[in-house]
């Protein structure tokens, strides 16, 4: 076990990618210690993406860059400038909301770093913020990617834990819900501070249309509700406020009626049994596809197969680490150091709050350091068991698990969306990371929130029966 980890470690800090540092450990395992034939390596790996619900990875990160290419990130950050753009700080406000909307789309924090957090920067530079608080509040707001449904981390979690997406899914909202309010509150407070002003001035049409907006999606089930209360079968009634919908943001030219709306047909589809959440992925390809080439019409051909390429390069990256993590999970697994991290761990505390503090911490730091796909299918098989004895609940582990991973994406030496940011400010890593420092702040205080009030994540899916 010692020469497992120990290798792992030593190609880590020499500059090996993760994935790589993980399989050639787990071989030089195998073969100094033989406890298992050479061919398990390969069979592991195989079998660690042998999974269904892993077809959800490569369709969530096509939807998030099919929805890049057909202009649909201009399109939310013009809807949340007209929404919250009138306040104080009015541009960071936009890029937190525009953050949650995307949120429903992409599911990956680096898309939206990329995505939408690319206007984002370039909007707030161009009105004076300094570019370092632009650069803050983006990293923070990237990070609502995967806790707000759909998100990859949850699907690779719920597969690796054996616990339903669906319920991950649902656990999101709320925890999502808390970090907007809070970082909304921080911008509010650095507006005070710093004298920032309104970014443009209040108009009622302009704040009377995005609100118009936001009605029409949400009478969207409320119309269903009505068609089938009318003796119409719930697929007809669908099928009928899906159309009525389309008419009217043609006629009307709504600026984000439709990508408000991906939310509400994953969830909604979800919710009544249309399609399992691997399948919502591919509903999600699904509808960008429909609103860049037949809704905007700004999507061509080459866009499409870039997107196509990007796709198939991020997702061979992510599922590369998912077969590494697996040989590496399996041999931690069969030379027992979950088993002895567990007798460590309850040797220390039987006290589960005392647990979760020490798992925080732990976490926090291996997010610095472990990308979080690896970081998952390495830790879940450590510590579920542990989870399990302690009486708390795999979902709202999985939650604690995927927020403090996110905060790990904006450290060094290996936060994703830190780089990402870096570049696209064209900043120093160095003052990028100063520049992020602040905005951990309310991300800690909802990591303690999530943590030590279980109600934040499990309410909403105990209340839809998708746990008990």
């Amino acid at each position: 076990m010692l020469l497992l980890i120990g290798a792992f470690l030593v190609l880590m800090l020499v500059g090996v990618p993760v994935a790589v540092s993980m399989a050639v450990s787990s071989l030089l395992y195998l073969v100094f210690y033989g406890v298992a034939p050479d061919i398990i390596a390969a069979q592991r790996m195989i079998a660690g993406v042998e999974s269904f619900p892993l077809l959800a990875v490569p369709f969530f990160i096509f939807a998030g860059n099919l929805m890049n290419i057909a202009g649909v990130t201009g399109r939310i950050y013009s809807f949340a400038l007209a929404l919250v753009g009138w306040m104080k700080g009015g541009l960071a406000q936009v890029n937190i909301v525009g953050s949650v909307v995307f949120a429903g789309m992409s599911g990956a924090a680096l898309a939206d770093a990329a995505g939408i957090g690319t206007i984002e920067i370039k909007a707030m530079r161009d009105h004076g913020y300094p570019v370092e608080a632009a650069v803050g509040v983006t990293a923070a707001s990237s990070t609502l990617g995967p806790i707000f449904p759909p998100s990859l981390p949850f699907v690779i979690y719920g597969m690796m834990a054996n616990v339903s997406i669906g319920a991950l899914f649902m656990a999101g909202i709320l925890p999502g819900v808390v970090m907007t309010v809070l970082m909304m509150v921080t911008v509010a407070i650095f507006a005070h501070r710093r004298g920032w002003g309104s970014d443009t001035p209040f108009k009622l049409n302009r704040l009377a249309a995005a609100s118009i907006e936001v009605a029409v999606v949400c009478c969207f089930p409320l119309a269903v509700y009505a068609l089938v209360e009318m003796g119409l079968s719930l697929n007809i009634a669908v099928g009928i406020a899906l159309v009525i919908l389309i008419a009217c943001d043609w006629y009307f030219d709504f600026s984000a009626v439709m990508a408000l709306m991906t939310p509400i047909i994953l969830i909604g589809g979800m919710t009544m049994g249309w399609f399992t959440p691997t399948e919502a992925a591919m509903a999600a390809v699904i509808w960008s596809l429909f609103l860049g080439l037949v809704r905007y019409r700004t999507m061509t051909l080459s866009a499409l197969a870039k997107a196509s390429f990007d796709t198939i390069e991020t997702t061979a990256s992510v599922l590369f680490i998912v077969t590494a993590a697996s040989i590496f999970a399996w041999l931690l697994t069969v030379s027992q150091a979950a088993q002895l991290f567990s007798v460590f761990i309850t040797s220390l505390t039987e006290n589960k709050w005392v647990f979760l503090i020490l798992v925080n911490i732990l976490m926090l730091v291996v997010g610095c350091f472990l990308d979080t796909i690896a970081a998952i299918t390495i830790l879940v098989p450590i510590l579920l068991p542990i989870v399990v004895l302690y009486g708390i609940d795999p979902v709202h582990f999985g939650l604690i698990m995927t927020l403090n991973l996110m905060i790990g994406l904006l450290h060094p030496p290996l936060g994703m969306v830190l780089f990402v940011l870096s570049r696209v400010a064209k900043l120093s890593v160095e003052r990028t990371t100063m520049a992020i420092l602040p905005w951990l702040v309310p991300l800690i205080v909802a990591l303690i929130l999530i943590t030590f009030i279980p109600a934040i994540t499990l309410w909403l899916p105990t209340q839809m029966g998708l746990i008990r």
